[in-house]
């Protein structure tokens, strides 16, 4: 079976349920945007520690979910409950506990990590703009929509915690070389 059909061609495209719509609709733009995301946080899953890992594949995998959802709302499967949006929660006030957190503005790109986590957070802020987008024209699972906003949060929070390790490394890695000079 070959990758393309070409039933693209003519500037549409089908919905999970077989609904043909064209490609710039709401709903289309709002998945290619959390499509993006994905890609993005696959991005940052692929130099992070196993931890992080393991939580950014999870995030990937809901918002697969999300992405389902969207193509066919009727199907109760992807709908989104409390759940997920309360585990988000629970790492993000689990991260916040790990480091101090700065009052000032953050310039991005303290470490390569956070760069990417940062890069996935800007694109997840887009698809919450989307997504109300479609919400309002289309109806839309409130929950998963509440998930989206906490997931810029976690992905942001992820970033600082990331600058904040590799602040440490650094000035662990100037001791020791001081200690060595001496």
């Amino acid at each position: 079976m070959s990758v393309y059909t070409k039933k693209g061609d003519d500037g549409r495209t089908s919905l999970m349920d077989g609904i043909s719509v064209s490609k710039s609709d709401d709903r289309i733009e709002l998945l290619g945007t959390l499509d993006e995301l994905n890609s993005a946080i696959g991005l940052a899953k692929v130099i992070a520690e196993k931890t992080l890992y393991a939580n950014l594949a999870r995030r990937q995998q809901e918002l697969m979910q999300m992405m389902s959802g969207i193509a066919d709302p009727r199907n109760p499967k992807y709908r989104f409950s409390k759940e997920e949006t309360l585990t988000l929660e629970e790492g993000i006030d689990h991260m916040e506990n790990l480091f101090p957190r700065v009052k000032e503005p953050v310039l991005y790109g303290g470490c390569e990590q956070s760069a990417r986590l940062d890069m996935a957070r800007a694109v997840a802020r887009r698809a919450e703009r989307r997504f109300r987008k479609a919400e309002l024209n289309y109806g839309a699972d409130p929950k998963a929509m509440q998930y989206l906003n906490r997931l810029s949060d976690y992905l942001y929070v992820a970033a600082r915690y990331a600058d904040y390790q590799t602040s440490v490394r650094m000035k662990e890695n100037h001791r020791q070389e001081d200690n060595t000079k001496s």
